[in-house]
């Protein structure tokens, strides 16, 4: 694995520091509408995606993830600004303001997603890690899903699938613990839901997905095995978050206590303390970063307040059309 250094620590810690406000902000522009629909945040989980690019290989390796997924592709290497855009349904956004909150998307950086149906880009991993394979490049795709994902019948037809065909897959389970809103406790005899794995005779394990460290060395471990041409991997990162499911959560299932003791684990103070303990910055430096992070966040919401709304005639150029079609009866005017 990629050394652990002090500008391994001063990254995440600035990139984990941005992610948290860039969604912060979203919350905020949501309350005031505009930004619509439905807006999934990621507080809490940072320390799983930080931990993930440092054992990814970022020019050739790739991911997809579920709806909870503004921040995955600003670590792949996405414009912030582009992405802010997207969720304001501006034309400047990833996909010209078309896909929203749930559905960013940027095949260039290889991050194929934002999917909002609950286990539907798990196959899709599988797909790429198959395409890879066929064509023999040694690519290996992260597959990310919530613990409420894992209930799906798709998800064990593609383990089985992945582990029979040998696929250069990831399978990374983000347990935060409730789901949409239901705990896994109440929905499974068996909490530990790395353990599915064993079914397929896949490794699998549970990871500390608080802590960056943790999460490099297990997907460190598992990425270099696919690469190896050894198959699949199936990980259990057990994280929480901060914030509802959605900004229309009411959270009943939960107390605020809990929460907080939650937030004594948060793996951006966790990685500041380190820096201060080691030395790497001062209080000075850190306040910089800080007010870097500030001004960038800042810059996306004037990009996106700024850029305009697309074409209406834009959503009809991206829908599939089909001259003589031949199950019409008649051509509609």
């Amino acid at each position: 694995m990629k050394k652990i250094t002090k500008a391994t620590y001063l990254k995440w810690y600035e990139d984990m520091l941005f992610w948290r406000k860039f969604e912060d902000k979203l919350a905020q522009v949501y309350i005031q509408q505009k930004v619509r629909g439905f807006l999934h945040l990621y507080n809490g989980q940072e320390a799983i995606l930080a931990g993930a690019l440092h054992a990814m290989d970022l020019e050739k390796d790739r991911m997809i993830t579920a709806y909870r997924n503004h921040v995955q592709p600003i670590g792949m290497g996405v414009d912030p600004k582009k992405v802010m855009a997207e969720l304001y349904g501006k034309k400047t956004g990833t996909s010209m303001g078309l896909g929203g909150s749930m559905h960013i998307f940027a095949k260039e950086q290889r991050f194929y997603g934002g999917h909002g149906i609950v286990g539907g880009q798990i196959p899709l991993g599988a797909g790429l890690a198959f395409a890879d394979k066929y064509h023999k490049r040694d690519n290996v795709t992260l597959t990310f899903m919530g613990d409420g994902a894992v209930r799906q019948g798709s998800l064990h037809e593609t383990l089985n699938m992945a582990v029979n065909w040998n696929l250069p897959v990831v399978f990374c389970v983000e347990n935060n613990g409730y789901a949409m809103g239901t705990s896994v406790a109440r929905t499974s005899k068996d909490t530990e839901i790395w353990k599915l794995g064993n079914g397929y005779e896949m490794p699998c394990g549970p990871v500390d997905a608080m802590d960056p460290v943790k999460v490099a060395e297990a997907l460190d471990e598992a990425i270099t095995r696919a690469r190896k041409g050894d198959g699949p991997t199936f990980l259990e990162l057990k994280t929480y978050r901060y914030r509802g499911h959605s900004m229309s959560d009411a959270q009943k299932y939960r107390t605020k206590d809990e929460v907080a003791e939650y937030q004594k684990l948060d793996p951006i103070t966790k990685v500041r303390d380190i820096i201060k303990e080691k030395k790497y910055a001062s209080d000075k430096e850190i306040k910089e970063i800080d007010k870097r992070v500030k001004e960038r966040v800042s810059e996306c919401e004037k990009f996106a307040d700024d850029s305009d709304f697309p074409d209406k005639n834009v959503m009809y150029d991206v829908v599939y059309e089909q001259e003589d079609y031949p199950f019409l009866a008649h051509k509609l005017d």
